[in-house]
């Protein structure tokens, strides 16, 4: 991906910062076929750059495709909100909320299923403030609003300085203070991990990875990232099991599909890696990487058919 970001001018007096769609995939630590597949879904607009807000859309939509609502029920949710309220763009203008299969939406202070255009009491939380602090609620969410902001402009600091070498450390502070006041936040868990990954700290980079995955387990890229890491420190078999996950979440994470069949063949499993060097092949198709991969299962192919071959002729004689 490039690596020459509009972000560097990243500010509050920088309004008309521009990012390409790979500096967004970076960024969020999204694939950026995950973000094409939602551009063809109509859920983001396809440009030839975007804004602060477009990054900040990105991430909501992430958080709501955790709860694994799909990509036509969101559309339809947002689609049913525009209409009922007249809301350009509800994922930003409302607070959108996974409920079952579909989105809430809270909007003017209530809590509003767009589709059947009703209020919807939020048993949830309800049940988890005790009645005598449910008058404090406003103030609360309030709160918890601030903290996310404050979190979220500590997170996109950190990958401001994380883009020099000289300032990798004090990026590393940073995804550290965004942890300790939002725990919660796993792209500052993963890429905290990934300096110590860099920095050849396998053991706390493990720790960051796999905190991330617990704290959101449809992640992808934390599950990738495990996987490199548990391949860094040999072991191989639960570093297999990560590159797994990681693709059923994402099943176009060519690169998760690659380093799998690096692991299977590491492990001596060459027809289990011919699986997964072809599915790399089909969704990268281009470059160094998909000529190896090409050239790992022509390999594998020609071997498991001379072993054919070999043990008819054994059985012929």
């Amino acid at each position: 991906m490039p690596e020459t970001l509009a972000i560097a001018a990243l500010n509050a007096s920088s309004p008309v910062t521009r990012f390409t769609r790979q500096d967004l995939a970076r960024i969020l630590r999204l694939p950026a076929r995950q973000i094409a597949s939602w551009q063809r879904s109509g859920l983001m607009h396809v440009a030839e750059s975007y804004t602060f807000e477009d990054l900040s859309h990105l991430r909501r939509l992430r958080e709501i495709c955790a709860a694994r609502i799909s990509p036509r029920n969101i559309r339809n949710s947002v689609s049913a909100m525009q209409k009922l309220v007249g809301t350009l763009n509800p994922l930003r203008e409302a607070s959108p909320v996974p409920r079952g299969s579909r989105l809430v939406f809270r909007h003017s202070g209530a809590l509003v299923d767009p589709q059947t255009h009703q209020l919807v009491f939020d048993f949830e939380l309800a049940g988890k403030i005790p009645s005598q602090m449910v008058a404090t609620r406003k103030p609360d969410a309030e709160h918890v609003s601030r903290i996310a902001q404050q979190a979220q402009e500590l997170f996109l600091k950190a990958v401001q300085k994380e883009e020099e070498p000289t300032t990798v450390t004090e990026a590393a502070g940073l995804y550290r203070e965004v942890l300790r006041i939002q725990p919660k936040h796993a792209a500052s868990s993963i890429n905290l991990g990934t300096i110590l990954y860099n920095q050849r700290e396998f053991e706390e980079a493990e720790q960051r990875y796999r905190y991330a995955t617990e704290v959101d387990p449809f992640y992808a890229l934390a599950f990738f990232d495990l996987g490199n890491v548990l391949d860094e420190l040999q072991r191989l078999p639960e570093a297999i099991v990560a590159y797994q996950r990681a693709i059923a979440l994402v099943p176009e994470y060519a690169d998760a599909h690659y380093n799998l069949a690096l692991a299977y063949e590491r492990q001596g499993q060459r027809r289990k890696a011919l699986k997964y060097w072809q599915a790399y092949v089909r969704l990268d198709p281009v470059g160094p990487w998909a000529t190896h991969a090409r050239t790992q299962a022509r390999r594998i192919l020609a071997t498991e058919k001379l072993s054919i071959v070999c043990r008819r002729g054994q059985k012929a004689g």
